[in-house]
């Protein structure tokens, strides 16, 4: 009897466990989303550290964790749990330590004396992590030298502009022409430089010094070269002319300049025996490369021999990296809702995907003992999990997302492809509610990415994923300007904003209606960045949109000459306003045709976006108050343009479906 009675409660507990229905996605569920970044193979191939991201919903802030996961993905280990936090993992090349960045505290008034993140060694035998630096910069990068024995810090000049005692901050003081950054703030002259640490001793030698930056470090395979990445121009402010140099891993040695591309050259690797360097170069030319896009290229160390390997390709690269023998070149490449693992071989130039398909790739690392590949993949009902390359087939190692997927029902992903009124053919991503009976009309939201220059992918999208859950189908949709459809796709907008974009989406729109997708008396628009100008720039052009919420958008272009951190932009592709005033009065529309604006509008900004101020949300705000149109205008203190603090990210997910049932339910 006692044990029917345990079996029939075992069959009650995995149905109540199992059986539950199903529900919609909420705002509250981003408290649920984890994040998995940030993958290194350790030296043997038999792990894989990387940095889980949850939510501590009591501080309100997400925590990074340091896991590792074993190449089979049968055992998935937890290595640190600080309520710092860690990032920036890496391998010692002999395999005996990870390494790390944290600010966490030691207990040692003297180790503590400041809030930087600093370097962090983890012994793989145990123990606790050790603290083997004290800068007073901030350590923006690092890589350990092939012999285990150093590690090159890219440190961040000490800022000295608090050292008195009072608390009150010295007044800032700037004379350069690019002089204000979003994250960063007001720029003052400080530089980003190398730094030899040696492991044994913690001794610290500096390499590089003086005005310039340098970034993107690689050590030669033999430890006794560095290449970087640096503009020296007479000005860097006002152009984007990287190059790529070389030096002697030692203070004070020489640099050779290897690259003359007056656009970008960047990220250089070198190859496994040495001998080759690879890196990206950006294929305009220009003072701001904006719309164009990276092509794969390479050259001997001595900077000779220089070829474009994806150049045809007309499709954006990134995360280039050597294979194991040094023969081909693996990246990510960007393709029309897409990104595919790709690779190049280096004596034929011929390309071949590894991994395609309607899912997004945002990372890519070599195992170098058996030559694979680990990535991060998301697909349009997966959020990010790492995944393991073998053969061409992918293998999912980590299952961080399986808790949040649990009690969820998704709603539908599929493509489609509207056609403009010029002819152009766009494509768009549909979101629709679960079980939606056939030819059965929505409120439509037109969800719009920022940029402009990206695209929407098939990777996993939280928040078209929940505004579609309340009941909308929503589109998001790659306007021209947008990435993965090759450069004159993405340059058609230059110096020409709100025209081409705005006609693709209310191409996308009529599209929608057409195919008995949605209702056209009940559209609604929103994005934030470009998304929201975008939104600014619509709403001032056609009076169908029922609602809109603008997020870190602007409409008074003119205005935000100076206010922003796109001097550089601005004066290159628009011409200084007081030269060029007709140009920038056009592009401003949204603002000087306040008046034909009908469309209740929600204006969100950041309070320290340097990105895209909340000047631009506040004075569409007070164009629209002024002329009646309801309209609200919400600020989100202390956050720069990415809004970062959980609570917030809840809270303008959930203004969104308030907005849009107040307007188009």
């Amino acid at each position: 009897m006692k044990k029917y009675i345990l079996v029939v409660s075992a069959v009650f507990l995995f149905i109540n466990v199992f059986a539950q229905p199903k529900r919609a996605l909420v705002p509250a569920d981003i408290y649920r989303l984890q994040n998995v970044s940030t993958p290194q193979v350790s030296p043997d191939g038999n792990w894989v550290a990387y940095v889980l991201s949850s939510v501590d919903s009591a501080k309100d802030k997400r925590s990074n964790d340091l896991w590792m996961i074993s190449w089979d993905g049968k055992q998935n280990v937890q290595l640190t749990s600080s309520k710092e936090g860690e990032s920036s993992p890496k391998w010692s090349p002999d395999g005996k330590y990870i390494s790390f960045l944290s600010a966490r505290k030691t207990g040692d008034k003297k180790e503590d004396d400041n809030d930087l993140s600093q370097l962090w060694l983890l012994d793989r035998r145990g123990g606790e992590g050790k603290k083997i630096t004290n800068v007073k910069g901030d350590i923006e990068d690092y890589i350990w030298s092939p012999d285990a024995a150093k590690v090159l810090l890219v440190i961040h000049d000490q800022d000295f502009s608090d050292t008195a005692s009072s608390e009150v901050r010295k007044p800032y003081v700037m004379d350069r022409y690019h002089f204000k950054q979003d994250y960063e703030g007001y720029l003052d002259r400080r530089a980003r430089h190398f730094y030899m640490l040696d492991i044994a001793s913690k001794r610290i030698d500096t390499l590089t010094t003086g005005m310039y930056d340098e970034t993107e470090p690689d050590f030669s395979p033999d430890g006794k070269q560095i290449i970087f990445t640096s503009n020296r121009t007479a000005d860097p402010d006002k152009n984007e002319n990287t190059d790529i140099y070389i030096m002697d891993a030692k203070p004070s040695a020489a640099m050779k300049k290897l690259t003359s591309w007056a656009g970008t050259d960047h990220t250089p690797i070198f190859s496994p025996d040495g001998n080759t360097i690879a890196y990206l170069q950006s294929s305009s030319n220009e003072n701001f490369t904006m719309y164009g896009e990276d092509i794969l290229a390479v050259m001997l160390k001595d900077g000779s021999e220089q070829r474009l390997l994806s150049k045809e390709a007309d499709r954006p690269l990134a995360n280039i990296r050597w294979s194991k023998d040094g023969y081909y070149i693996a990246a990510l490449m960007e393709d029309d809702r897409q990104s595919n693992i790709v690779t190049y071989n280096l004596r034929t130039g011929n390309s071949t995907k590894l991994i395609t398909g309607d899912r997004a790739i945002f990372g890519l690392e070599l195992n170098p003992a058996n030559g694979s590949w680990v990535t991060i993949m998301a697909e349009p009902h997966l959020p990010i999990e790492l995944f393991a390359v073998e053969n061409g087939n992918n293998r999912r190692l980590t299952y961080v997302q399986d808790s949040f997927l649990a009690p969820l029902q998704l709603s539908t992903v599929e493509g489609f492809k509207s056609t403009s009124k010029d002819g152009t053919v766009i494509s768009g991503i549909l979101y629709k509610p679960a079980n939606t009976p056939a030819n059965k009309k929505l409120p439509l939201v037109l969800y719009i990415h920022g940029g402009p220059v990206g695209q929407d992918d098939y990777g996993f999208d939280i928040i078209p994923q929940i505004i579609a859950s309340a009941g909308y189908a929503v589109a998001q949709i790659n306007y021209r300007g947008s990435s993965g459809r090759g450069v004159d796709f993405t340059r058609a907008i230059y110096a020409d904003w709100g025209n081409k974009e705005v006609m693709d989406i209310l191409g996308a729109a009529d599209y929608l209606v057409a195919q008995n997708i949605a209702d056209s008396n009940r559209i609604g628009m929103g994005g934030w960045s470009y998304g929201g100008i975008l939104t600014d720039y619509t709403i001032a052009a056609d009076t169908r949109i029922k609602a809109a919420c603008s997020g870190a958008g602007s409409g008074l272009q003119l205005s935000m000459y100076g206010v922003d951190q796109y001097i550089t932009q601005y004066e290159t592709e628009l011409g200084q306003p007081w030269k060029n005033m007709d140009k920038w009065i056009k592009l401003s529309y949204p603002f000087f045709k306040a008046d034909k604006i009908k469309t209740p509008t929600l204006f969100m900004a950041a309070e320290k976006d340097f990105n895209v101020p909340s000047v631009g949300a506040e004075q569409m705000y007070q164009a629209l108050k002024s002329n009646g149109i309801p309209t609200q205008l919400v600020i989100y203190p202390g956050q720069h343009h990415g809004i970062s603090t959980p609570s917030y990210q809840v809270d303008r997910c959930t203004r969104y479906l308030d907005w849009y049932a107040k307007y188009l339910k």
